[in-house]
């Protein structure tokens, strides 16, 4: 399937674990439940990772499109 546009890419993504990097070094890995043409994406079961290691269970969390640079698949 060809993908035309980034938020294909992302919608692809939705319902898969995945690393979500901030501006401020932090990162988060969780499940892709929602994003909107901002790119504010909600996560389900996520983590707050620090050097590959979960640092904290944080459930489900809010985060601001203008705050990530990068998402990933984390599997």
């Amino acid at each position: 399937m060809e993908m035309s546009r980034p938020l294909d890419t992302l919608n692809q993504a939705r319902n898969k674990r995945v690393i979500a990097e901030l501006k401020n070094g932090k990162q988060f890995v969780g499940v892709l439940k929602a994003f909107d043409i901002h790119i504010n994406t909600v996560l389900d079961d996520a983590e707050e990772m620090v050097d590959g290691e979960s640092k904290r269970k944080l459930g489900t969390v809010f985060l601001r499109g203008d705050t990530i640079i990068l998402i990933t698949l984390a599997d």
